[in-house]
């Protein structure tokens, strides 16, 4: 077969086949082509945006606990592991045979792994066997904590989380940061795995008691049930929704979206009066009668942390 070949410039000698060239980029051209440039439907966990990360970095990091892959392994994150093998054992523990119920853990996420898998973005630099183990010890860790906070399980007298005040400080504000979210379809399965028969607490209720405080002083009174059909893909996004959610379902038809508000200040200027109301949301914000009512907002350690990482995760 005849072969077209190009001479290099500046006189080289170099022969360059033009076939070869062409079959050779068009093969690259290709496999990009064939790459999806888009996150599967089931990804919901993402790497924060370098746009809002530079800002504050400190905002999306977790100070003591890692929970999921993006933060395994790194400084300052593995003196935790500890707590959580220990939080295992206890929930293991209270199984008429521990052992087999550690094997029925991995077993209900070696199911779902795939799944787990894609609600992550970017690729996943751990084996099956790595990835399971990180999600196991993760979501065992959390659904122990869950229990035990709301005193549905014993607590050890030397459980650093409740005897070592900056614990309860570091575990709000790791587990809402969306680089460290596990799926919650492993929490629930987990969840479900190791209830016992006289629980009464939905996973949902636990979370939202256990974030009770997150946004108010006063403690939030969300029904769980209002989430039935809600598909939860974090804490997170759980958190999220708890402020969307309908304030009251005769107002639905009232509601015209987002509108920009003026300042305190101008609204006082026009003569407009304010009145703190109790809510179970703060955004259920309200004007009548020419007197604006609002829920208290708690600003606290973690209030700055939530908002900026919901707002990444919007």
């Amino acid at each position: 077969m005849d072969i077209t070949n190009i001479k290099a410039l500046e006189g080289s000698d170099h022969v360059i086949p033009v076939n070869s060239l062409t079959e050779s980029l068009a093969s690259s051209l290709e496999k990009m082509m064939g790459e999806d440039p888009f996150l599967p439907p089931r990804c919901c966990i993402f790497k924060t945006p370098s746009i809002l990360y530079r800002h504050k970095e400190e905002a999306y990091i977790p100070n003591a606990f890692s929970f999921g892959p993006f933060h395994r392994g790194k400084p300052g994150l593995t003196d935790t592991e500890k707590i959580k093998s220990k939080y295992l054992q206890g929930l293991i523990s209270r199984s008429h045979s521990p052992e087999a119920r550690l094997r029925q853990c991995i077993d209900v996420v070696v199911e779902v792994e795939a799944e787990a898998r894609e609600c992550y973005s970017g690729i996943i630099g751990f084996s099956s066997d790595e990835f399971v183990k990180i999600l196991v010890l993760d979501a065992c860790f959390i659904v122990e904590l869950f229990r035990k906070d709301a005193k549905l399980v014993p607590r050890d007298e030397n459980d650093p989380v409740f005897t070592m005040s900056c614990m309860l400080q570091y575990l709000p504000h790791d587990l809402i940061l969306l680089e460290n979210q596990i799926p919650w379809l492993v929490l629930d399965r987990i969840f479900c795995l190791t209830a016992s028969p006289t629980e009464t607490k939905s996973l949902v209720g636990l979370t939202v008691e256990f974030f009770g405080n997150i946004f108010s002083s006063d403690k939030r009174s969300i029904e769980p049930h209002l989430f039935a059909n809600q598909e939860i893909k974090h804490i997170l996004d759980l958190l999220r929704k708890s402020l969307l959610l309908p304030f009251r379902g005769e107002d639905n038809q009232h509601c015209f979206g987002w509108q920009p508000f003026p300042s305190a200040t101008s609204i006082k200027e026009a003569g407009i009066k304010f009145r703190k109301v109790a809510s179970s949301s703060i955004l259920d914000i309200r004007i009548s009668n020419g007197i604006l009512e609002m829920p208290s907002l708690l600003i606290q350690e973690t209030t700055e942390i939530i908002l900026r990482n919901l707002i990444s995760f919007e």
